[in-house]
């Protein structure tokens, strides 16, 4: 049994995709669908009109793990609460760079610094709003 993240973007997938892309250096897994491409006209029925174009599921990997996404109902205000994606990262250069480049546009929760357990340890809400613990190097004990 596998559990893979799903993450609705409420319009902008596309936009999240290549951001992640850029950053993480995700890579979309098989197809990306788009809503005109269901083979079930009801497919977009619940979006608003012009949304046919928008993403009803992609797969993308960064690292060995896959995440779902979709642009679900396209009303252009996605929500992401309740839970946070979680990244190690192997040096300080790498994870001071990634943080900064999460945090451009989005919102620091916890600033990067040393923790008693991390040598580095941060929280940031990227632009979409998806909150992200980035850790870098446990401290010996």
């Amino acid at each position: 049994m596998d559990v893979q993240p799903y993450l609705f973007f409420d319009g902008r997938c596309e936009e999240a995709l290549e951001f992640y892309r850029k950053v993480l250096g995700a890579e979309l897994v098989g197809q990306l669908m788009r809503f005109k491409d269901s083979p079930e006209p009801s497919a977009s029925e619940n979006n608003p009109q012009g949304s046919e174009n928008k993403v009803m599921h992609a797969e993308f990997r960064i690292g060995q793990t896959v995440i779902m996404a979709s642009d679900g109902l396209c009303g252009g205000q996605p929500s992401f609460q309740g839970f946070s994606l979680s990244l190690a990262v192997a040096d300080e250069s790498t994870v001071d760079r990634l943080f900064a480049e999460l945090a451009d546009g989005g919102q620091v929760q916890m600033p990067l610094a040393a923790t008693f357990f991390a040598r580095r340890f941060g929280m940031v809400a990227d632009r979409f709003g998806v909150s992200w613990m980035l850790i870098c190097g446990a401290v010996d004990g």
